[in-house]
């Protein structure tokens, strides 16, 4: 960084330097409140992730339970016949959704009244077991969105995190060093301009005298 900074110790140079930290501190304060406000989303979002887990894990559990009854009560045959006539029943849509500059995907999903499969021998615990999926699998896609979102916004505050930190520890040091160097330098030209000065005036007090 120092190299890159290397520039001629002129006034010029310096104002224009002090003019650039101060750019990149108010940079800074930015991505630190971009970094903290990211911070605030991910909590928010983990305390959702595990809200929603457990809700659909909770589901699967209840689909799985009365899929197990309707195998018992009508065979899988029986299943595997009236599945092909079984029509979706849930409606999901995609949307795309944005935070902080960041975007990720969010989801609308409901359960679809199912319809008749149309097949004698069914039992109720059939249709029991295809609401209760469809139940599980609007909590899959609601789970997978929040988790997608929780991915994204995890990477955008790690990254906010390392432009902070570069900025705090390396590049706006590197600069005041340089700051700190050409103004000491100026110091010192300006001492030695004075001394000269001094030196010229009491010789020409000398002659005359």
């Amino acid at each position: 960084m120092s190299a890159r900074l290397r520039t001629a110790p002129t006034k010029s140079a310096l104002l224009n330097l002090r003019k650039q930290v101060r750019f990149l501190e108010n940079g800074h304060a930015l991505l630190e409140r971009k970094r903290e406000l990211l911070t605030r989303l991910v909590y928010q979002h983990i305390k959702e992730y595990q809200g929603e887990k457990g809700t659909a894990h909770a589901a699967l559990r209840k689909a799985y339970r009365w899929l197990a009854i309707a195998q018992l009560r009508m065979g899988d045959r029986s299943i595997a016949q009236a599945t092909l006539g079984a029509t979706p029943s849930t409606s999901m849509k995609v949307l795309p959704r944005r935070a902080l500059g960041v975007q990720y995907p969010s989801v609308e999903a409901t359960v679809v009244a199912p319809q008749p499969v149309g097949l004698l021998g069914t039992d109720p615990s059939f249709d029991e077991a295809r609401h209760s999926f469809a139940q599980a699998a609007v909590h899959l896609a609601e789970l997978a969105a929040v988790e997608m979102a929780l991915h994204r916004l995890i990477s955008e505050q790690r990254k906010a995190q390392k432009r902070v930190n570069a900025l705090k520890y390396n590049i706006i040091p590197s600069y005041r060093k340089v700051i700190k160097q050409i103004a000491e330098s100026l110091e010192e030209e300006e001492r030695g301009t004075l001394f000269q000065i001094k030196r010229l005036r009491d010789a020409g007090v000398k002659k005359r005298t």
